[in-house]
């Protein structure tokens, strides 16, 4: 890694990951089973009041797994977020079925709830309802789930969030992914805690628990010999990298609360600035503030968020574009999605949304060298332009 380089949201140790790590070692449990696992999932289960939770090797495992447990098969729908990083959605892939993407909306930048009832009634009238509805909470912030849910509920199609940038998030008081029939995490290297690689699936139901975990090792069955009726995969969290989940839990809330100062520097820094605005926050939510995002109005400000990236590479800094709508993807050409109106707002987010670094660890003197940086790109040679 560049050492100079200020960077979107790397890795932040808390200092006792390698307790637990030299712990495993110790024991000699270097396997997908142990007490750091265990204890991880209890650790989890408590932070969020999830009813039931499973460690597992990535969030992306989580999402095939919760699809797998309701059977979602070849031929089936899926609805799902289009303003996301592909992994919300490949798993469906995984199973045979069919995304049909969900346009965002304004107000949270997640998924509109219009357009989602919009689908749901086309789908209704077609008598093809889809198996399931993967709502993300992108960048942390969170979706209106209370109208969400409520449509679901409606038409009684299962809800999954997609929590894998939201961990710690909350929405009237209740953590995100505990709120849908099950959740997932991500662990990935880049997230408000890592374990390198993994995930967590939350879930309201014993019985889903049991049979994801089952799935989750390879589907064996309770035998003298191996024996298996159906495929499993190999899912299961390492107790090695459970270790440094430990650790990493008891650093969180206090990530939270960095990222959390840094979104309110970033939003003074650009208060005054016309042509930028922040990523909202939806009414009765506090997001964990996993990356801060900006706005740019290209009607004043004459620079894309392409060149600004490049730009702000050149001087050491990482900073991103939105994610590309996945209704866009090759990978999911043909796929359908919904639209509250004739503007598509994950389009737009695409084209107008620069994430900043945002990590943890980065100190205040970091983040005043990306804003200078930054007012810099946006003020210079009438690159801001007056009304």
């Amino acid at each position: 890694m560049n050492e100079g380089k200020i960077f979107l949201s790397p890795p932040h140790m808390g200092g006792t990951e390698q307790n637990y790590v030299n712990g495993a070692f110790k024991t000699n449990w270097i396997a997908p089973l142990g007490a750091n696992v265990d204890s991880f999932e209890q650790k989890m289960k408590h932070y969020t009041k999830a009813e039931h939770v499973l460690a597992l090797n990535s969030g992306t495992a989580a999402i095939h797994l919760a699809l797998l447990t309701l059977g979602v098969t070849r031929g089936d729908t899926i609805f799902c977020s289009t303003l996301t990083f592909a992994a919300s959605a490949n798993p469906i892939m995984y199973v045979g079925a069919e995304p049909v993407f969900i346009d965002s909306d304004e107000k949270s930048w997640n998924m509109c709830p219009i357009a989602l009832r919009n689908a749901m009634e086309y789908a209704a009238q077609r008598n093809r309802l889809p198996k399931a509805v993967i709502v993300v909470h992108l960048l942390g912030l969170v979706a209106d789930l209370d109208t969400i849910q409520s449509i679901c509920d409606k038409y009684d199609v299962p809800l999954i969030e997609d929590a894998a940038e939201s961990l710690g998030s909350t929405y009237k008081n209740q953590m995100t992914g505990t709120f849908g029939e099950m959740g997932i995490y991500s662990f990935n290297g880049n997230k408000i805690i890592t374990t390198s690689g993994g995930g967590m699936l939350l879930s309201k139901k014993e019985t889903t628990r049991k049979k994801a975990f089952k799935l989750a090792t390879q589907a064996k069955e309770q035998a003298m010999f191996y024996l298996h009726k159906k495929i499993g995969y190999n899912y299961r969290l390492s107790n090695v990298l459970a270790g440094i989940g430990m650790g990493q839990m008891e650093v969180l809330d206090s990530h939270i609360a960095k990222r959390q100062a840094i979104f309110k520097r970033y939003e003074t820094a650009f208060s005054e600035i016309d042509g930028v605005s922040m990523m909202p926050v939806l009414a009765q939510t506090v997001p964990n503030c996993w990356l801060s995002a900006i706005r740019l109005d290209l009607e004043k400000i004459a620079l894309s968020t392409m060149e600004i990236v490049q730009r702000m590479e050149a001087v050491g800094v990482e900073a991103r574009m939105m994610w590309n709508p996945l209704h866009l993807q090759p990978s999911f050409a043909g796929a359908e999605c919904y639209q509250a109106n004739e503007q598509n707002v994950s389009e737009q987010l695409f084209q107008e949304v620069l994430c900043l670094p945002s990590g943890s660890s980065m100190s205040e003197s970091q983040q005043a060298y990306v804003i200078k940086e930054l007012l810099a790109q946006l003020l210079a040679n009438k690159v801001y332009r007056e009304n």
